[in-house]
């Protein structure tokens, strides 16, 4: 309902913007870490697919080389997920800092601005790459009825450990069940 969604909405800008002035420490220790651990910008920048299909740059700190995008296809073939997504235990692309903010998913928390602007929420199924939107079914485009989350039911359930499949299936799931007390 519209009154559920506002109250969503409120809540995200509310709790966003306080996480991220509360959080100014935190962001400039860790832009300092990023940019002494290897050269590029601080922020990495990547179109990403939310709500009702439209395109958006999602933000986080910079975990990889800069250069992480294009080698990417000489690593296509020690891929240890399945489905689409791309996972590598060791992949050589990461940087040290990187690896650090990875384990504590500090790497995303820039991600707090793109929910204060609207173009994702605190809760949600985690964004998709546009190239990735090629393999989806219409039943599994679902998934973009509601804003993209920072978290969701996919990561609680299983982050990097569950297949391509379930992840989309808990992304339905949760389209399909929003709520206030689920969130």
């Amino acid at each position: 309902s519209g009154a559920r969604h506002a109250l969503k909405r409120g809540l995200d800008v509310v709790l966003s913007g306080a996480a991220l002035l509360a959080l100014v420490p935190v962001f400039i220790t860790l832009a300092v870490l990023v940019r002494r651990d290897s050269p590029g910008p601080v922020i990495f920048r990547q179109k990403r697919v939310g709500r009702g299909g439209e395109v958006f740059e999602m933000l986080k700190f910079r975990s990889m080389v800069q250069t992480a995008e294009d080698d990417l296809a000489g690593l296509l073939d020690r891929n240890e997920s399945s489905g689409v997504l791309f996972k590598m235990q060791h992949d050589p692309r990461v940087t040290r800092v990187g690896r650090w903010m990875r384990k504590y998913s500090l790497d995303e928390l820039p991600q707090l601005w793109n929910i204060l602007c609207g173009d994702m929420s605190i809760v949600g199924p985690r964004p998709q790459l546009v190239r990735d939107m090629v393999f989806m079914t219409p039943e599994q485009n679902r998934r973009h009825e509601v804003r993209q989350g920072l978290t969701g039911l996919a990561q609680i359930k299983g982050r990097n450990a569950i297949t391509w499949e379930e992840k989309l299936a808990y992304d339905i799931q949760h389209v399909d069940n929003i709520s206030f007390w689920n969130d």
